[in-house]
This record gives C-alpha cells, sequence and structure tokens, in this order.
C-alpha cells in the first residue's frame, strides 16, 4: 500500500484507465476533484490539488497522467515539501496541434527543475507529445525518463487494463523516492 494522490487527465480517467484500475487495487490510493473534468482551469484544479493535499498526514507520492503533469509542473513551487516526489505518465506538448482547446490556461509550463523527485514515462506514439518532448520536460524538470515503446496515450485506449508494467515502474520509483526523502 502506497501513499499516494492519483491526478487523473481530462475526462477524469474511466473504469478501463490503469489509474482507476490501481485505486480499486490499492486503498492508499486517493483521486483529487477538481470541479470539472472536463472543462480543466488551471486556478481551480491547483486549488483541488491543494486541497487533497491537506488530507494526507505525511507527503504522498503523484500519480499523474496526460494535463495533470502540467498541474504538477505550475504548481510544484506551492507544492513543495508536502510530496514525495511526482510519477508522470504521458505528458502532454501544449504547443502540439492534438493540445485541447479546453485546457489552454495550462500552457506555459515552467521549464524548471521541479523541487522534489520526478519519473516521467512517455510512449513513442503518444498523439499529445512525441518522445523529444518527453526528453526536453525531462531536462527542463530535472526528472527521469523511462520510454516504453508504442503504448499510445497510455490510458484505458491503450488497452493496457491495469498495466503491470506501469505499476511496477511506480514501484521502482516509489522505493527510490522512500530512500531519497
Amino acid at each position: 500500500m502506497t501513499d499516494g494522490l492519483v491526478l487523473p487527465g481530462i475526462g477524469g480517467s474511466d473504469e478501463a484507465h490503469w489509474q482507476s484500475l490501481w485505486e480499486a487495487e490499492d486503498a492508499g490510493l486517493t483521486r483529487f476533484a477538481p470541479a470539472d473534468w472536463d472543462r480543466p482551469e488551471l486556478a481551480e484544479w491547483t486549488g483541488a490539488l491543494e486541497r487533497a493535499l491537506a488530507g494526507f498526514s505525511r507527503p504522498p507520492l503523484l500519480i499523474a497522467h496526460s494535463l495533470a503533469c502540467l498541474l504538477v509542473a505550475h504548481a510544484a513551487e506551492k507544492i513543495a515539501g508536502r510530496v514525495r516526489g511526482a510519477f508522470l505518465v504521458a505528458v502532454p506538448d501544449p504547443d502540439g496541434s492534438a493540445f485541447p482547446i479546453e485546457a489552454a490556461s495550462f500552457r506555459d509550463v515552467p521549464a524548471r527543475a521541479l523541487p522534489f523527485p520526478a519519473l516521467i514515462i512517455a510512449s513513442s506514439d503518444d498523439p499529445y507529445g512525441t518522445p523529444e518532448h518527453a526528453r526536453r520536460r525531462a531536462r527542463d524538470w530535472g526528472a527521469g525518463l523511462v520510454e516504453i515503446g508504442a503504448r499510445g496515450h497510455i490510458n484505458g485506449a491503450s488497452g493496457l487494463g491495469a498495466w503491470r508494467e506501469g505499476r511496477m515502474l511506480f514501484d521502482a520509483f516509489a522505493a527510490g523516492a522512500r530512500d531519497s526523502g
């Protein structure tokens, strides 16, 4: 069991998404709850993240997918010291043609090192972010990077189920974050 805060992207990660399946298996995982999963506003999502963190007695690990990875980067300075690390899956490119207009407030992503350990997981055929983009974000944020081959957007539509490979990567990251904290 891990103290973890699940941060889905737009739509909130349906029941076929690995984040939802991990939550169902691990009572230590909690999902943050913004007011609107489909029309995200950075300020509101940041507030929801801060409220969710207030519910933990010790700093959790963040488990972010897609747009929520950008949320973590935007909120990093505000939440420093209140999280143990961030597992960032399928970081989208806000300048890419597929980036949703509804998420415009998440553009202008900070390019500074995150104040906590971070690991980016990237797919070679993610329609929302190229491997080059993931590599650039890893450099900018001082994060590790694991490229897992062609897995689409690493979501429910990717057919990964509970994504055991991802859970092993997360568990290894969690062990390292525990050792460094």
